[in-house]
């Protein structure tokens, strides 16, 4: 074979070779790929395996993956005038690859410049306390101006994370001395309210006692007046039953006159017991005691006269 065709299909297949390199591009997953032609816009590849004109095209890749940005420290005055050092993390994600390479030249930088921005005039509205209890309220704010600003770019911000507020260190020793007395003052009150709580349990208790002790003394001297009541009623009706048995016994016994006054002469004796000289009897005994006197007046056996009696009968 002649040597110049071999040197020319050497040459050719070469040049093939170099044409299939130039005109294959491979855009990984989390790329996508910007054609320019002879430095205008084409169109955007996909992952994958793609064809361009080679020598005529230049393929620019974009990394859509989500990237974090570090917010520089910076000094920022709040409403009540403290300095604080405050930075501040950046998760954004690049949505629109176009945008986000011919619209800004460096969006990383410019987000991150503008976070700064944005932080100072955030924390500015706001005072020390608030700083430190509104984190999540600072979060969405900036979230919301960034996103706002960067959609222009092609880019999304996802979250915004402070990171840390540092006041100045008198501020710092001035709220840990506020601290320990909030909870030097939220012990105490828990005590008191331990030791009132207490003390109305103790008088709950006692009243409670006090009560328990005078309902079982009421009911004690219930039980005791009824005791006594049953017991007067039981002696009155003995007492009655007795009185009517003895009632019904004599008139059964139909009894005479001298047998009356004989008893009567019998409770004389017991009447005339005690102290006193003056015995009061009823109306109709002195008819009882005129018979008595007749009566002795005829049986008396000797002419003695009768001993007086010590008792006034009236």
């Amino acid at each position: 074979m002649n040597p110049q065709i071999i040197i020319f299909l050497g040459v050719a297949l070469v040049l093939i070779f170099m044409l299939v390199a130039f005109s294959i591009r491979i855009i990984r997953p989390y790329e996508k790929g910007l054609v320019e032609r002879l430095g205008k816009y084409q169109r955007i590849l996909d992952p994958g395996l793609n064809l361009i004109m080679p020598f005529l095209d230049t393929v620019l890749k974009v990394d859509m993956r989500e990237v974090v940005l570090d917010v520089p420290p910076q000094m920022v005055i709040t409403k009540d005038n403290v300095n604080v050092e405050v930075d501040c993390i950046i998760y954004a994600q690049v949505t629109d690859p176009f945008r986000s390479r011919y619209e800004i030249s460096n969006y990383i930088m410019a987000a991150t410049k503008l976070a700064q921005t944005n932080l100072r005039n955030v924390i500015g509205e706001l005072d020390l306390d608030a700083c430190l209890t509104s984190r999540d309220e600072i979060n969405g704010q900036l979230r919301d101006v960034l996103d706002t600003a960067t959609d222009k770019w092609g880019v999304k911000v996802n979250r915004v994370e402070l990171q840390r507020i540092d006041p100045p260190r008198d501020i710092t020793e001035a709220m840990s001395r506020q601290m320990k007395a909030e909870r030097d003052k939220r012990a105490a009150i828990l005590e008191a309210e331990g030791v009132k709580q207490a003390e109305i349990t103790r008088s709950e208790g006692n009243k409670r006692s006090q009560i328990l002790d005078a309902e079982g003394y009421a009911e004690a001297v219930r039980t005791k007046a009824d005791a006594e009541k049953y017991r007067k009623e039981t002696v009155a009706a003995g007492e009655a039953e007795a009185i009517n048995k003895v009632f019904k016994a004599i008139h059964a016994g139909k009894p005479t006159n001298e047998l009356i006054t004989l008893k009567y002469l019998e409770m004389m004796p017991k009447l005339a017991e005690g102290d006193a000289n003056k015995i009061f009897m009823p109306y109709e005994a002195s008819g009882i005691i005129s018979s008595l006197a007749a009566m002795v007046e005829g049986v008396k056996s000797s002419d003695k006269p009768p001993k007086k009696p010590t008792a006034t009968i009236l």
